[in-house]
């Protein structure tokens, strides 16, 4: 996808609209005639979703007259109309307002969904008049928006699993074989893409990191793992978080249980307002950074940074990724010399107020799934698809705790 030929973006367009509108099925079955649902700050609208999809497209393909430079395209070009009279006042991610999308006057979802149908044959007729060879400036755009759409695709999954919906992709959490840790030697290397191709703006910036001897769990934590802290009291020992940390907790108690608990003798986990089984060998997952911040500590280690996690994923063979978003120690900042794509509010306005997130989930589409993506959330959000991995400087405790 990041490389590929006009026809290797066709198809990973295609597979992502095949994708949307599959699960646009799979929320219609949920909601029936009601298109509503009640707000929620880390949601949007289902409906609102949709019609944002085909408007990015629109936005930065069919309506961008300089799609062809690339990276290097003015943002504020002027654009021509949209297929859709109303788009530019509806959609418009950087300027309507989060709190204001569950009353905009939306078209229903009959016309919604022609509207992505439109766009996409739009866009998938412009990018077939491109040549075989066409390069990385030319593709740009046509590989953002499959991207774009495979992101809130997969946005859609975690939202459509906490509100406790059918979906026709799996929602039973990934097993691990417990591999133990793996040892790495220092290095020095580049941290930041340095290959061509497609790379988002937050990823380049490539810079010399020199790393010491570290070790690493060779994969993420189980709930085997895990729930030893909670039987130990560890969300009511605060010395095992941060200030942060604490804060949550007591935010978290005021609205339900803080972690999982035991009902009728297992081991479960609430979400979406149900609880739901924990096995041991499962990844433990919807945790939020400062959980998996507190059990790193009470286990006499500590969460990898970003440049700790990405040389291992791409020199041991032993670490296994892609099985959930792994929080790591690092706070989402540019890299030096950064630079803003086109799309302004991709990276800039969430620097210094996210924790970057590696790896990939169950619901990662595989066009983004790569070592070098760096996803970015708010420390406490535990409803997307994240756990963790934890390190230890090699001179240091194996797992005092466990």
């Amino acid at each position: 996808m990041r490389e590929g030929a006009p026809a290797d973006v066709r198809a990973a367009l295609l597979a992502a609209r095949r994708r949307t509108l599959r699960l646009a099925e799979d929320f219609g079955a949920a909601l029936g005639t009601s298109t509503r649902l009640p707000y929620a700050q880390e949601l949007n609208p289902p409906l609102w979703e949709l019609g944002h999809v085909g408007w990015f497209q629109e936005w930065w393909i069919a309506r961008n007259p300089e799609r062809h430079q690339g990276v290097r395209a003015d943002p504020d070009a002027a654009r021509a109309p949209s297929l859709l009279s109303q788009a530019d006042a509806w959609y418009d991610s950087s300027r309507v307002q989060h709190g204001t999308r569950w009353d905009l006057p939306l078209p229903d979802r009959a016309a919604t969904l022609r509207y992505l149908s439109d766009a996409l044959d739009r866009t998938l007729e412009m990018l077939d008049a491109l040549p075989p060879d066409a390069g990385d400036d030319a593709l740009y755009f046509f590989r953002l928006v499959a991207m774009h759409e495979q992101m809130h695709a997969e946005a859609a999954v975690y939202m459509g699993h906490g509100l406790g919906f059918a979906l026709s992709e799996s929602a039973a959490p990934p097993k691990v074989r417990g591999s133990g840790e793996i040892e790495v030697p220092a290095a020095r290397f580049e941290l930041g893409r340095t290959a061509p191709g497609f790379a988002f703006d937050n990823e380049l910036g490539p810079h010399p990191v020199a790393l010491p001897p570290y070790a690493i769990d060779a994969e993420p934590v189980t709930w085997g793992a895990y729930l030893p802290f909670v039987e130990a009291g560890g969300y009511e020992d605060l010395q095992w978080w941060t200030p942060e940390g604490r804060a949550w907790l007591d935010s978290l108690r005021q609205r339900g249980p803080a972690g999982p608990k035991r009902v009728e003798g297992a081991w479960q986990q609430m979400r979406g307002g149900q609880w739901h089984p924990l096995r041991e060998d499962e990844v433990a997952v919807h945790l939020g950074a400062h959980e998996a911040d507190a059990w790193c500590r009470w286990a006499g280690r500590r969460l990898p940074t970003e440049a700790e996690w990405e040389w291992a994923a791409f020199t041991q063979p032993a670490f296994r990724w892609g099985l959930v978003w792994e929080w790591t120690a690092s706070r989402f900042e540019p890299f030096p010399g950064f630079v803003p794509h086109p799309y302004r509010d991709y990276s800039v306005p969430w620097f210094g107020t996210r924790r970057v997130l590696r790896g990939a989930s169950r619901a990662t589409a595989p066009a983004l799934a790569h070592a070098r993506y760096r996803n970015f959330y708010e420390p406490h959000r535990r409803d997307i698809f994240a756990g963790f991995r934890s390190a230890r400087a090699q001179d240091g405790p194996l797992r005092s705790g466990v």
